[in-house]
């Protein structure tokens, strides 16, 4: 983990690079993001408070079919849905909205495309996202201002041993990493704290996937995410690196591993200030005794 002075940003991440790929359009979610949502929603059966309103910070990315799995698991709970940037908070609104005439639309709580006021909801749901936040120190603390007392946080994110073959295949090739470092879950966990969470419970666990081809490989990676490692290519690459990134993917197995980490916090109760010293006046102190003089004597 990097230094307390850049602790707001994942090792090796170029802020620009991901603010660029968070405005970039959207298209269907990934397999793997939809595949760890699934699997972090069976984990909410081990949460025993039920949100009266809940938020799910971008699906669009995060998991489209995620959405339906929550709806399903508090059907009587507002939502709140939240995209970065107007164009993306519109594709959300159309692919998630039912018709007037649907018959879910009047039974089920009307969902809410815009951020949720301070301390709106009970449950945040962030699934495959903090790994690309150019801040996410700043955004866990949006989530803590988000929620009420006592609500939790749920989310995962990609940790550092992800992509260890492509990144073997890059150092022998002698090519700048193809993907900047990932946070680890303790670190994951210090900023969670840092920021008002209380009692985080971090997990982790690695899913291996395989491939027919390189170019398969490939596009699952595009689906992923972006490099956004600040020494990446600085240019455009041509066929020539193509076909050497082909033929090195080729002579090794067709694998992807990714190291999975999932991780919920619930929000304290805000510290009291307590200053070194207090000062009473005579009036005060008073009644100060007069009111203990009313406690009833233990027995």
């Amino acid at each position: 983990m990097p230094s307390s002075s850049s602790a707001s940003r994942p090792p090796s991440l170029d802020g620009v690079a991901a603010q660029r790929w968070q405005a970039l359009s959207r298209g269907p979610s990934a397999w793997l993001h939809e595949e760890v949502a699934r699997r972090m929603e069976q984990r909410l059966a081990w949460i025993k408070l039920q949100p009266q309103a809940w938020a799910h910070w971008q699906p669009l990315r995060g998991g489209m079919e995620a959405h339906a799995l929550l709806c399903q698991r508090y059907p009587q709970a507002a939502r709140y849905v939240v995209e970065p940037t107007p164009a993306a908070q519109a594709a959300a609104k159309r692919q998630l909205s039912q018709p007037w005439w649907h018959p879910k639309a009047w039974r089920s709580p009307v969902t809410q495309f815009a951020p949720p006021a301070d301390g709106a909801v009970q449950m945040l749901w962030a699934n495959m996202l903090l790994h690309m936040a150019d801040n996410p120190q700043s955004l866990i603390q949006h989530w803590q201002r988000a929620l009420s007392v006592d609500g939790f946080v749920m989310f995962s994110c990609l940790g550092p041993d992800t992509l260890a073959e492509l990144r073997a295949l890059y150092q022998r090739l002698g090519w700048p990493p193809p993907a900047h470092e990932f946070t680890d879950m303790h670190d994951w966990g210090d900023m969670l704290i840092a920021a008002g969470f209380a009692e985080p419970v971090m997990d982790m666990e690695r899913i291996t996937l395989s491939f027919a081809t390189p170019a398969r490989l490939l596009q699952e990676l595009r689906g992923l995410g972006r490099n956004l490692h600040v020494q990446r290519f600085a240019g455009l690459r041509g066929r020539v690196w193509q076909t050497q990134l082909q033929a090195g993917l080729a002579h090794a197995p067709l694998t992807l591993s990714f190291e999975v980490i999932y991780g919920h916090a619930f929000k304290a109760k805000p510290r009291l200030n307590v200053r070194p010293e207090t000062t009473l006046s005579v009036d005060q102190m008073r009644d100060a005794l007069k009111a203990a003089k009313t406690y009833p004597k233990l027995a």
